[in-house]
């Protein structure tokens, strides 16, 4: 069983979801051209081949003319390695302001703190400093703590509930947008090989059509279609390897905000539990 497979998000708001849309739809097509670009005109210049023509031989140990030589592959792994740098830093931003402002173990202590002395007050100051995702679940669960100290007309195993499903539904509002373009890396992790090799058969094709002519084979379509074939292998064995290192990382960052929200909650439950013992019936 893959341990990597997480599960469903709740459903985004319906800004973040079109906000998330946008940028895809914007870098994708972007990453394109900017690929396409490179290839024909840096990759692709003549001052990279022998006779300042790209259709020779690139200069030797010069690798722009070695990788344009890729074929037409080159531009797609070259798009999907643009998407896993471009995804991986947009990730990382959102990650680290959803973590806040401090050092998340420093601020689930002092939650902890706070609620272990009932200072309800100082403890969403405390949020209000943190800042981000984690922070905004904690004052969701830590207000609810406030309303239901007030609250009468509500027994205790009532009043605990109430304040476990704010925090789950704050959770469950915050999640995506942590989760949110994931599944692109996921996705860029699963079919950058897949592109690498359909490059890799097309080099081989050449390279066996160079050895297949009559007479002397074509030593040079040779060389040039498993140049190809290595070339794409390798980016797309490259990017891969990219997409699949930094998938793994930001699903741990979010496990780890995870756990600290699961963390919070449960000492605001139980502190709640203890503090409110007694169990209050409806006022005749």
């Amino acid at each position: 069983m893959n341990k990597n497979v997480r599960p469903a998000a709740p459903a985004a708001p319906q800004g973040e979801a079109k906000g998330g849309s946008a940028f895809a739809a914007i870098v994708i097509p972007l990453a394109f051209v900017v690929s396409v670009i490179v290839y024909l005109f840096v990759f692709g210049n003549g001052s990279n081949f022998q006779g300042g023509d790209n259709a020779n031989n690139p200069l030797p140990g010069n690798w722009l003319g070695i990788v344009f030589k890729g074929g037409p592959i080159v531009p797609l792994l070259l798009t999907m390695f643009l998407l896993v740098f471009t995804f991986s830093i947009e990730r990382f931003l959102t990650i680290g302001r959803a973590k806040g402002t401090k050092s998340i173990e420093s601020f689930v202590r002092t939650i902890r703190q706070k609620l272990n002395v009932n200072d309800i007050t100082g403890a969403i100051a405390a949020c209000d400093q943190q800042k981000g995702s984690v922070a905004n679940v904690v004052k969701a669960g830590l207000g609810k703590y406030q309303e239901m100290a007030r609250e009468r007309n509500m027994e205790k195993e009532q009043k605990v509930l109430a304040i476990q499903k704010e925090i789950e539904e704050s959770t469950a509002l915050e999640l995506p947008m942590l989760e949110k373009n994931l599944v692109i890396l996921s996705t860029l992790a699963s079919i950058a090989t897949l592109v690498g090799l359909l490059g890799t058969v097309f080099g081989m094709i050449k390279a066996f059509a160079a050895l297949a002519q009559g007479g002397a084979p074509d030593a040079v379509g040779l060389a040039n279609g498993i140049s190809e074939a290595l070339i794409n292998t390798a980016l797309g064995i490259g990017t891969s390897a990219l997409a699949i290192v930094a998938y793994n990382f930001f699903t741990s960052k979010i496990d780890e905000l995870t756990y600290s929200i699961d963390e919070a909650g449960f000492s605001i439950i139980q502190t709640f539990a203890a503090q409110h013992g007694e169990t209050e019936h409806h006022s005749a």
